[in-house]
C-alpha cells in the first residue's frame, strides 16, 4: 500500500463507493466490494482498526451468554446471531490462518449441577455449530482441570472446556485493507471525511477530504457513500442528513492486562457469574493475560477510553474466586478500552441491548450505514452492506468472500518458520513470531536483513520484534506514526505500557529515516507518545516511571 498514489487517486478518479471507516467492518466491505468488481476507496480518519476494531476481546465466537439469553427467553433474534456466529468462526480462521486459531476455554464450576447445566449449554453450543474444524466440549474433573490450567482455585468441583476462536484484530483488519488495495482499492489512513457536497435533490455526490497529517484539503466523487465507523455513524448520518435521529448508544468496554503467569495455560478463562449479570473472560495473548471485559454507557466519543481504578478493581474482584492466587494492583502490566457500537432499541442497558447489524440506507441523501454488529460476523455484515450497495447501483454481483485468502494467508504454514531461519540465519523466536505476524509475507520482511545486516537486531531484549520489520511496515503496512507501530502492527502497546515505553525511541529513529522526519519532528512525535503512554498509567492508577519513558 502507498499512501502517496491512493491520495492522487482520492482526488482524479470516479469511484462506484466511497466507504468510511477502515476498522473490521469498513475494510471487509472494502475486499468484498473491490472483489466483485465496483471501483472502491477506503478512507479512515486514523490508522487502520484505529479505534474498536483493535480493542476486542480477540475472540471468534457465537457468543456463549446470547445462547443462554435466547434459550431462557424464547429469543429467536439472539439464536440467529449465535448461529451466524458460529457459522463464520471457520471462514474467519480459514481465510488468515496465521492470525487467527482455534482456541480452548475453561469454565470452572462449584458444584455437581452447575457443570451439568453448563455442560448442557456448551452441548447446544457444539450442536449449532456443526463445525468439525473445533474439538467439542467436554466436562473435566477437577484434575483434568488443573492438568490445563494449574493456576485454577482448588475450591472448584471441575471444570466444563469448550472451544472458540482468537484473533489478531488489528492485523486482521490490516490484512482486510491489504488485500483490497491489492485487488484494486485506493485506501488511505488519516483522511477524515469533513463535509458532504449535496445535489439538487439533497443526494451526496461528493465530499470534501482532510489530510490529518498535512491539513491538506481534497474532494473525492463517488456515486455511493458507505459510513462504516461504528460507534461514530452517528456524527456521519448526521453530516449527510442533520434530521436523522441518533442510532447509536456507545458502551464502554475496557481490559486489563496481567502477566501470562495468572493462568499458566494456552487456555483462556470464561467466568460466567459476576454480580452485574456479565460475562468475563481471561484470555491468553502473548506473554500476557487480558482479562475483560466491562460494559458501561460511555458518552465522551471524543475521548480515548482508558482503563480506570475501579475498573481494575472490578476485574480483580471478578477473576479473584477463580484462581489460586489473586492478582494484585501491582501486577497490571496496561489495559485498552474500546466502544462498542450498539444499535438503539427499546431495551434497559446496554447489556441487553443486540449487537448483531444493520444496513440503513437514507432515501434523502443516498447514504448507506451499516450499524452495529461485531468481530466475528464482520464479513457477512460487509457482504449484507454491499449487496445493498450493488442493488443501488443497478449492477448486482454475487459476494466471493467466503473462500478469498486475506495477504500473508494462502499456503499458510507455520512450521515454515524453519525455512525462514535456514535461510536467513534469524533466532528461532524471532521466525516464529514473523510467521504469526505476516504470514507467507514473513520472508519479505526477512530479506531486508540482507542489504543492512542491522535490521536484523532486536528493539527489546529478550522480545521477537526486529529493526526490519518497522521498514517493511512503512513501504507495505502504510504504518505513519509511532502508535501505528507499536499499538497496531505490533500489539506491544495494548500488551506492557513500560516494555514499549523502552522500544519508541529506536522505533522512532526508523520512522524518521523512512518518513522523512527532521530532528525536531521525530523528538515531537516521540515526547508526544510517552506523554501518552504515562497519561494511561496516571488514569489507571498506576505508578509512573517517568525516567524510563524520557
Amino acid at each position: 500500500m502507498n499512501r502517496d498514489a491512493a491520495k492522487r487517486r482520492l482526488q482524479t478518479e470516479p469511484f462506484d463507493i466511497c466507504i468510511i471507516g477502515a476498522g473490521a467492518s469498513g475494510a471487509g466491505a472494502a475486499l468484498d466490494a473491490t472483489l466483485r468488481g465496483y471501483r472502491v476507496a477506503l478512507i479512515d480518519r486514523g490508522d487502520f482498526s484505529g479505534e474498536t476494531s483493535s480493542r476486542s476481546t480477540k475472540l471468534i465466537h457465537g457468543g456463549v451468554r446470547y445462547l443462554e439469553q435466547a434459550i431462557k427467553k424464547l429469543d429467536l433474534a439472539q439464536l440467529k446471531q449465535v448461529r451466524h456466529g458460529l457459522a463464520e468462526r471457520r471462514t474467519v480462521i480459514r481465510n488468515a490462518p496465521h492470525l487467527a486459531h482455534p482456541l480452548g476455554l475453561l469454565t470452572p464450576v462449584f458444584s455437581r449441577f452447575e457443570g451439568l447445566y453448563i455442560s448442557f449449554g456448551l452441548a447446544l453450543y457444539d450442536f449449532f455449530a456443526r463445525d468439525s474444524t473445533f474439538p467439542k466440549g467436554r466436562w473435566l474433573s477437577r484434575k483434568e482441570a488443573l492438568s490445563v490450567m494449574p493456576t485454577l482455585t482448588p475450591r472448584m468441583h471441575s471444570a466444563v472446556q469448550y472451544y472458540d476462536g482468537q484473533l489478531n484484530d488489528a492485523r486482521y483488519a490490516l490484512a482486510l485493507a491489504q488485500s483490497a488495495a491489492e485487488a484494486g482499492a485506493a485506501v488511505a489512513n488519516y483522511m477524515a471525511l469533513t463535509a458532504f457536497s449535496h445535489d439538487a435533490n439533497g443526494r451526496i455526490e461528493r465530499a470534501t477530504l482532510t489530510d490529518q497529517l498535512t491539513d491538506e484539503s481534497l474532494t473525492i466523487q463517488a456515486t455511493l457513500f458507505l459510513n462504516c465507523t461504528g460507534p461514530y455513524a452517528d456524527a456521519i448520518r448526521l453530516l449527510a442528513n442533520p434530521a436523522l435521529e441518533s442510532r447509536i448508544r456507545p458502551s464502554k468496554g475496557v481490559h486489563m492486562v496481567l502477566p501470562r503467569s495468572v493462568l499458566n495455560s494456552d487456555s483462556a478463562m470464561l467466568i460466567p457469574k459476576t454480580p452485574d449479570g456479565r460475562v468475563v473472560f481471561a484470555i491468553p495473548f502473548g506473554d500476557q493475560v487480558f482479562v475483560g471485559t466491562t460494559d458501561n454507557d460511555y458518552r465522551d466519543l471524543n475521548a480515548e477510553p482508558v482503563l480506570e481504578p475501579a475498573e481494575i478493581d472490578y476485574l480483580l474482584e471478578t477473576l479473584a474466586p477463580y484462581v489460586a492466587q489473586v492478582p494484585k494492583r501491582t501486577d497490571v502490566k496496561a489495559g485498552f478500552g474500546g466502544i462498542r457500537p450498539l444499535i438503539v432499541s427499546s431495551r434497559a442497558d446496554t447489556k441487553t441491548l443486540l449487537r448483531d447489524h444493520e444496513v440503513e440506507h437514507d432515501e434523502r441523501s443516498g447514504l448507506l450505514s451499516l450499524l452495529g454488529g461485531k468481530w466475528t460476523t464482520y464479513r457477512l455484515m460487509a457482504q449484507d452492506a454491499i449487496d445493498q450497495a450493488g442493488d443501488q447501483l443497478g449492477r448486482p454481483a454475487p459476494c466471493t468472500t467466503d473462500t478469498h485468502y486475506l495477504v500473508g494467508g494462502e499456503n499458510y504454514r507455520f512450521d515454515d518458520w524453519k525455512q525462514l531461519h535456514q535461510q536467513y540465519n534469524l533466532p528461532d523466536d524471532v521466525c516464529q513470531h514473523l510467521m504469526r505476524t505476516y504470514g507467507t509475507r514473513a520472508v519479505q520482511v526477512a530479506a531486508l536483513t540482507r542489504n543492512d545486516d542491522t535490521l536484523r537486531d532486536r528493539l527489546l531484549d529478550q522480545q521477537p520484534y526486529i529493526r526490519a520489520e518497522v521498514i517493511y511496515q512503512v513501504q507495505h503496512e502504510m504504518a505513519m506514526t509511532l502508535r501505528d507501530v507499536l499499538a497496531r502492527r505490533w500489539r506491544l502497546e495494548l500488551a506492557d505500557w513500560q516494555l514499549t515505553a523502552q522500544a519508541a525511541a529506536a522505533v522512532a529513529d526508523l520512522l524518521a529515516v523512512s518518513l522523512n522526519w527532521t530532528s525536531a519532528q521525530r523528538d515531537s512525535h516521540l515526547a508526544d507518545y510517552l506523554s501518552l503512554l504515562t497519561s494511561f498509567q496516571k488514569q489507571a492508577g498506576m505508578k509512573t516511571e517517568t525516567r524510563s519513558f524520557a
